[in-house]
């Protein structure tokens, strides 16, 4: 005898788990695309590669059937890739949007990505514990550890050395000389002790906007810099800091320089 009885239009009756489950068989059906939905969403990293990697081929699609040469339509669309890539690299930063990098600031770390690529090591806006004052780029590599401030000022305004004092225009510059010194000294002393041994900092202000007639000129124990020329002065350094000496520093300096909050 058949236990199911058809329902009075002839049709199959719901089965209990349909009764206590009525979107059981709906979500496993979509289970895939939101499985891949969250993965991209969580996957900051992965949905931009898509992103490029899609761009890269409708570029590579559109020129390979408007020429008929599909080799130089993928030839263009890596170029494109790669050239979205490098540009993307410049713009995102390390610093956290909450902190509102500045535009120098930006500039200089853009510098220093390149330099990390051969071995040196960064931390951006740290805060330096018993004052109010704030280093914008910590670095450490082979030739020593350094501390740069990021300043932007007016290009129209000239910068001068007289007397061993920095004027920008009428205006002199020497407090802001003297606070980056400072910042420098005492993250010196933070980490020296960290470490538990001396090192040295050595103190620069990076200037973006008017025109320097020099790269680098040290003044009041500070380097000013011109802003485009920091991986030029950070290969100026006399240090030799050997691969476990650079980590060593670095370690010492993330606890000792906490995050700008």
């Amino acid at each position: 005898m058949n236990s199911r009885n058809p329902s009075s239009d002839g049709s199959e009756p719901e089965r209990p788990e349909a009764l206590f489950f009525p979107n059981q068989r709906k979500s496993s059906s979509g289970s895939g695309g939101k499985a891949l939905y969250g993965a991209l969403k969580s996957n900051d990293a992965l949905r931009k590669w898509l992103v490029r990697s899609s761009l890269a081929a409708v570029i590579a699609g559109g020129v390979g059937m408007l020429t008929g040469e599909w080799r130089v339509g993928v030839t263009l669309g890596l170029i494109a890739l790669v050239a979205v890539m490098v540009w993307s690299s410049r713009r995102e930063s390390e610093i956290p949007r909450w902190r509102k990098p500045s535009a120098a600031q930006r500039r200089t770390e853009a510098q220093l990505k390149v330099m990390k690529q051969v071995g040196y090591r960064v931390l951006h806006a740290r805060a330096v514990p018993g004052g109010n004052g704030q280093i914008d780029h910590f670095i450490v590599g082979r030739r020593g550890a350094f501390a740069i401030d990021s300043e932007s000022w007016d290009k129209r305004l000239p910068l001068r050395n007289k007397l061993e004092k920095l004027y920008h225009g009428r205006f002199s510059k020497n407090e802001r000389i003297d606070e980056a010194l400072e910042e420098a000294k005492r993250a010196e002393e933070l980490i020296s002790k960290e470490l538990g041994r001396d090192i040295q900092v050595r103190a620069s202000l990076a200037i973006y906007g008017p025109g320097m007639p020099w790269d680098s000129h040290r003044l009041r124990g500070v380097d000013i810099i011109t802003g485009t020329k920091v991986r030029k002065w950070l290969r100026s350094g006399r240090d030799r800091l050997s691969e476990t000496e650079i980590e060593e520093i670095y370690q010492a300096a993330k606890k000792a320089l906490p995050p700008r909050h």
